[in-house]
């Protein structure tokens, strides 16, 4: 046992479980945890931001690349709500996000008198995005409270937690005693059971057309995936979440149109680490195939629709045990290689008729190393990017889930362009999403943190003035934006600007941007764009390309 404050308590045990950088900014209900970080700066890299919301998607974007908890500190209160939004996207996505909050004073916690950043119920208030809320309320018990914390974020489902302490009990000292950290989250998990295991090797290897569906929550498990797909010739159909899982370039790995193209004639489908919404959309009838899901939400068992085969498990041990067992089962099959390759190439170039975005998506996809990281935001190349932009790499495509967030791509970018220094990183944003967290130009260029953003310019929310031009006879509302003149503002921030209108321009000023130590804007000004969705495997009402 140590004498420790309370706040240094709880560094320590960050420090044991890893972390090694913090997303924050400060408040007065924080000031005694960062005199103690003053003195753990060699340990942790704190990166403050200008709003709260990307402390959040940083770490968010941190833990969507690493597969690694993100961590983020925050005031209570409206601290906490602003970080809500990214909150809310880490629990669609399945990232394991540490959400650190302080509290009012501890006595007076729930008693609704009105003192600073006060919220009567702050657990409850973010229970709907976080996984877990605990509080700290010794020193002493501090070490236990972190301990659950990483369990939590560790096994089952990985989505976000919060851990809160209030700023007296942060200058308390108490006798505590440090845990060892838990090393092996897998050991804590229940043990498979193996008839199901078998069950699910019959199915596949009986299968005559076996599919494969992954999402987000394979990532982990590539190697027994590709393992047990090259086992049973089964095409692997990544949704968006889960891009990279396998190579695109293998041709086993596969995007949802070809998935659509096959659907009729699938027999077994194994879903693993996906919420299988897509296919439920609009690929047709399913009364005649066979579903196997593995996931680690066990009331996932009857969602879409009832699994022959349901397993609570981790993708990472269900796929090995199930590729083991398959080996035993399965059928010669002969390889579909040149037929799911024609299939890929015809839909690929399909889908890339869609233009400009297809000429400005392939030029991000050929100045992009293969291995660097693309945030897309909830934009017009965004929605080329579920479909059109070629991934091969696991983490390497980071989209926002179903929340569908509006500004996410910026803030979560530069998280991840944090995780790895070494990579080429880019955000790929429009005009309004872009404006959501503008300010962190200023984090960027503080920190050093060479981004690459492209923002996509059409002074309107594209979107919306698309919809009210097809759908509501012109009726244009709210719609229109009066945007900065972007190069000024990069140079009063001081990074590079630069302005395109032409993909061979994208591709210089790419190239240009990528030869900086710090971080750079490309503006690309577009005219209004057509829309992609008719040409998408997913519903939606009144699907138009004009």
């Amino acid at each position: 046992m140590a004498e420790l404050k309370a706040a240094e308590a709880l560094t320590l045990s960050l420090k044991q479980y890893g972390v090694d950088t913090i997303f924050t900014l400060p408040g007065v209900q924080l000031d005694d945890l960062f005199d103690v970080l003053y003195d753990y700066q060699d340990d942790f890299r704190i990166i403050h931001t200008r709003h709260e919301q990307a402390t959040a998607y940083m770490a968010f974007g941190y833990a969507q690349s690493t597969g690694k908890v993100g961590t983020n500190l925050v005031v209570p209160g409206p601290g906490l709500m602003n970080a809500g939004a990214a909150l809310s996207t880490a629990y669609a996505c399945s990232a394991p996000v540490l959400c650190l909050a302080g509290q009012i004073p501890s006595k007076f916690i729930g008693k609704g008198i009105g003192l600073l950043h006060e919220l009567k119920d702050q657990p409850g208030a973010v229970a709907s995005v976080t996984k877990w809320q605990g509080r700290a309320e010794t020193p002493e018990e501090t070490p236990g409270k972190v301990r659950e914390a990483f369990k939590q974020l560790n096994t089952g489902r990985r989505q976000p937690v919060l851990l809160e302490m209030a700023p007296d009990v942060m200058a308390e000292t108490g006798n505590v005693e440090l845990l060892d950290p838990i090393t092996d989250f897998s050991a804590l998990e229940a043990e498979l059971d193996p008839d199901l295991l078998e069950q699910a090797a019959a199915i596949l290897g009986n299968a005559e057309n076996p599919a494969i569906l992954t999402g987000g929550g394979v990532f982990g498990a590539e190697e027994a995936l590709l393992a047990l797909a090259e086992e049973i010739e089964a095409p692997v159909i990544m949704s968006q979440n889960g891009q990279g899982a396998v190579d695109i370039r293998h041709h086993l790995g596969q995007n949802q149109m070809v998935g659509q193209a096959l659907w009729k004639d699938i027999d077994v489908v194994l879903a693993v680490g996906t919420r299988f919404i897509a296919p439920m959309q609009n690929w047709g009838d399913y009364s005649d195939k066979k579903l196997i899901k593995i996931d680690t939400d066990p009331l996932r068992a009857n969602d879409p629709w009832k699994a022959d085969v349901h397993i609570t498990a981790t993708a990472k041990k269900s796929l090995a045990g199930i590729y083991d067992r398959a080996i035993r089962h399965n059928r010669k099959r002969d390889s579909q290689e040149d037929h799911f390759n024609q299939l890929k190439e015809e839909t690929f170039a399909y889908f890339n008729e869609g233009e400009p975005q297809g000429s400005f998506g392939r030029v991000i996809r050929n100045v992009l190393p293969e291995d660097g990281i693309a945030c897309f935001g909830v934009t017009q190349l965004g929605f080329y990017s579920w479909f059109g932009f070629p991934t091969y790499h696991p983490r390497s495509n980071i989209q926002p889930g179903y929340q569908g967030t509006l500004g996410y791509a910026f803030p979560t970018a530069l998280g991840a362009q944090v995780a790895h220094p070494d990579k080429k990183v880019i955000a790929v944003t429009g005009d309004g999403g872009f404006m959501f967290n503008v300010q962190e130009l200023a984090t960027a260029v503080l920190h050093k943190i060479p981004l690459v953003t492209i923002l996509f310019n059409d002074n309107t929310f594209g979107n919306v003035k698309r919809n009210q031009k097809n759908d509501f006879n012109e009726r244009y509302i709210v719609s229109d934006l009066l945007n900065p003149d972007f190069m000024k503002l990069a140079d009063s921030f001081g990074l590079l600007g630069l302005r395109v209108d032409t993909p061979e321009g994208l591709q210089t000023a790419m190239e240009k941007a990528f030869a900086e130590d710090g971080p750079a804007l490309i503006e690309v000004e577009v005219g209004a764009m057509p829309s992609l969705w008719a040409r998408m495997p997913i519903i939606r009402p009144k699907d138009e390309e004009n």
